[in-house]
């Protein structure tokens, strides 16, 4: 059965040119082999995906079998995952002449030192032809210079693209017939997946690796085979029912983001808090949970609306409440061979609860890309005399594992939804949570964020002036 996932090289079109990929480049990042192979002008600023000097475009798919244009960052892309697709870098877009993108940025005097400068093209690229002319599409680039002024002026300048623009057509173009390798496998069922964990148990899953590839761009870890998600039809189904809502794992946020809005105010929240629209674009619920670091910012979201988590591997599915996944740090109940399936969020309420407010924060050194000092996400239910019926205070950065504060829980329930309540429930925050100090911020800072985030969630959903 497994003949199916060894044929020739992998290949995919860059800048719509066919290219090979050998076998032991497969664990290299997108942005090292455009490096060797002339496309020079995607730049390595951080290599971590912070920055945006590597942003490239691939032609990807909407949720709802559209394809569209999107703009990821390449140094987390390890080569393996472009297999059959279609890779667009700032020179491939001027093949014709200037692309009004590039245009513009030189109008408005767009670019200065010019080390960001493609970077911001390819996130505009890719907002011209969504329409999203908005500072969200290129809040994941970073300019040293400070000339965030005139490159604004330059995305919002954009015209609609001409309907005789090749890039339109290129949209519709059919993408390389998919192919595999061995070392990089590409599975499209559950099925194949664990039919390759039984034969490779060696071998890595990986879906839009933007953890995991923080270890390929910087080369602390080596790895041999992948396993790769992508293409796993049961990992992007959504169910919406009436008593529940079920996220398949490899669904990349950015379709969250947009699909799923106003379902969970807490989760809409902190998606757009996540990362910038670069690692939105890839990043996937199944791996921000499965990678169980203690600052993963959904964490604390799907704790605070009692998320379980459906698993399953070569013997069948089970499910388990997100409350008892993480086990110490960076562990969890995963077995080997065990992979997230989907995340279920219940969406029915007690009898007796006449209101709930929900909703998250996180407070990070930079606004839309950075990583987590404290994320808090909380969720109360209060019955019609005010009085607290559940409430669920979840947080990520304060310990080993993303936590909730269960004996404040149990203290919260049955008490009145006011200020004599929100005073005892700080002063037991104060007492909850043990962190440690780091570059990021002091134990004592982080003290004082865990019961201030409580009290800003208190007054955003109350009546009493602060």
């Amino acid at each position: 059965m497994l003949d199916c996932y060894m044929s020739s090289q992998l290949r995919f079109l860059l800048n719509q040119e066919e290219h090979f990929i050998d076998q032991t480049n497969l664990t290299n990042t997108l942005l090292e082999y455009l490096r060797e192979h002339g496309s020079v002008g995607t730049k390595e600023g951080c290599g971590d995906g912070d920055c945006g000097a590597c942003t490239v475009v691939i032609v990807g798919n909407d949720g709802k079998g559209n394809t569209h244009y999107q703009a990821m960052n390449s140094c987390l892309i390890p080569l393996g995952s472009v297999a059959g697709k279609s890779v667009l870098t700032v020179e491939g877009i001027a093949k014709e002449g200037l692309h009004p993108v590039q245009e513009a940025m030189i109008k408005t005097g767009g670019s200065q030192c010019g080390y960001c400068t493609p970077g911001f093209i390819m996130s505009m690229f890719a907002a011209y032809y969504s329409g999203e002319k908005t500072d969200l599409a290129v809040e994941g680039n970073l300019c040293r210079c400070t000339g965030y002024l005139p490159i604004r002026e330059a995305l919002q300048s954009l015209s609609e693209p001409s309907p005789a623009d090749p890039f339109l057509d290129l949209l519709k173009q059919p993408l390389l017939k998919q192919q595999e390798s061995e070392g990089f496998y590409h599975p499209e069922t559950l099925a194949e997946v664990f039919d390759l964990t039984k034969n490779h148990p060696e071998a890595h899953f990986i879906a839009g690796g933007t953890d995991l590839g923080l270890e390929l761009s910087n080369k602390t870890r080596t790895f041999t085979d992948f396993i790769s998600l992508e293409r796993v039809a049961e990992l992007k189904l959504i169910r919406n029912d009436s008593d529940a809502l079920e996220i398949g794992a490899g669904i990349p946020l950015s379709q969250i983001e947009t699909k799923l809005h106003g379902l969970f105010p807490a989760l809409d929240e902190m998606i757009h808090w996540f990362a910038a629209r670069q690692i939105r674009n890839r990043a996937t619920l199944g791996g921000n949970l499965g990678t169980a670091s203690p600052i993963g910012d959904l964490a604390p979201v799907l704790l605070a609306l009692d998320a379980s988590l459906k698993l399953a591997d070569a013997s069948g599915e089970r499910v388990i409440p997100l409350a008892t996944y993480f086990t110490g740090y960076r562990q969890t109940l995963l077995k080997p061979g065990e992979l997230i399936v989907s995340v279920i969020i219940p969406k029915t309420l007690s009898e007796n609860v006449s209101t709930r407010h929900s909703f998250s924060y996180k407070v990070g050194k930079r606004g839309t890309d950075d990583i987590s000092i404290v994320a808090a996400a909380f969720c109360v239910d209060l019955d019609e005399q005010q009085n607290i019926v559940k409430a669920r205070l979840a947080y990520g950065g304060v310990a080993a594992t993303p936590i909730r504060a269960l004996e404040l829980e149990t203290y919260l329930t049955g008490k009145p939804w006011n200020l004599e309540t929100l005073k005892e429930a700080k002063r037991q925050l104060a007492e909850t949570f043990t962190p440690l100090s780091d570059f990021r911020g002091s134990a004592n800072y982080r003290n004082k964020l865990i019961a201030n985030l409580f009290e800003k969630f208190f007054f955003q959903f109350s009546e009493v002036s602060a």
